[in-house]
């Protein structure tokens, strides 16, 4: 028995005692537990600021000697030539959103219906099975997609309806596109399951079949989730560099036969450029090699962009269900 006095807490001969070490030492791990995570969420922000501050200090030597506005408004990219250097990096630029975009159309139909299949249509067992399959796609090495376009879909796919050369942007496009096609059907998927199934239900009773509950209901209802997972497939294909390499060639856009937008001939992107030049004898201190990050640094800022943009709007219009 425990009893108060005046002069605090007493207990009786044989009464149990109160031990409060347990629950001090389980708030010392939650504190242990608190600033290890708060470490880890510290060293993402200090690497993502410090790679921004060394492309940036670097590309400062090289806009010191080529000015800003003929980098990013130039239409002539010869930064590997011995002479006659230029560095308008408008050919590279173009050559990144062409196949970016290629492969936005392979990877966005397609992941979206894969998505509204394994959410509306796929039995549990079905999904079990179909879901962990597609993700095995992105787990693929990037240079076996490489080979894949260079091997398979220029000379299969390709070449037997238009006329294309041996390295084309096509090729490299659709072939990033069946890499980014588990990232648009895996998070397109989660968005849509995570709609309330009072939804459905009430659509059902309305009389709705599923094909228009899908479309009309829950694809509205779980949008932000769906189009953030558009632009992430974007920016991952933006930033792609072994598929590149292989497949679409190292001449920059509009530099050869075809036109600026000619997807099938080749056409280098600013990740090819960089594997390019450093597979290379690029000598160290010349404006080719500090070229380099300039192009690192463009390259970081748009797909940062790409990145904060998903945000915003998975934000903005992202809708909550009790």
């Amino acid at each position: 028995m425990v009893q108060v006095s005046a002069g605090g807490l007493n207990r009786t001969p044989g009464s149990p005692s109160l031990d409060l070490s347990g629950k001090r030492n389980r708030g010392m791990s939650e504190r242990v537990i608190q600033l290890l995570l708060s470490a880890c969420a510290v060293f993402t922000m200090i690497t993502t600021v410090g790679i921004g501050a060394i492309l940036a200090y670097e590309s400062i030597r090289f806009f010191g000697e080529v000015g800003v506005t003929d980098f990013l408004f130039g239409n002539q990219w010869t930064a590997l030539f011995p002479q006659d250097q230029h560095f308008g990096v408008l050919p590279l630029v173009r050559g990144t959103l062409t196949i970016a975009l290629i492969s936005a159309f392979v990877s966005i139909p397609l992941g979206l219906l894969a998505a509204i299949y394994l959410s509306e249509y796929a039995s549990e067992g079905a999904r079990a099975v179909l879901k962990p399959t597609l993700e095995v796609l992105a787990g693929v090495p990037t240079i076996v997609y490489g080979f894949f376009a260079l091997k398979f879909i220029t000379p299969n796919l390709i070449d037997p309806i238009l006329d294309v050369g041996v390295f084309n942007g096509l090729a490299a496009g659709i072939a990033i596109g069946i890499l980014t096609l588990p990232l648009v059907a895996s998070l397109s998927e989660d968005a849509l399951r995570a709609v309330p199934r009072s939804l459905r239900e009430a659509a059902y009773g309305l009389g709705a079949t599923k094909l228009e509950t899908a479309v009309r209901v829950i694809l509205p209802a779980a949008i932000s989730g769906v189009i953030a997972s558009f632009i992430l497939a974007i920016s991952r294909a933006i930033g792609e560099t072994m598929i590149v390499a292989l497949a679409a060639g190292s001449r920059p856009a509009g530099q050869g036969t075809g036109g600026p937008w000619d997807a099938t001939q080749s056409m280098q992107t600013m990740t090819g450029f960089i594997a390019q030049a450093f597979s290379g004898d690029v000598s160290r201190g010349t404006p080719a090699f500090y070229s380099l990050f300039g192009v690192g640094l463009l390259l970081f800022l748009m797909t940062l962009m790409m990145n904060v943009l998903s945000q915003w709007i998975a934000q903005r219009f992202r809708q909550e269900y009790e």
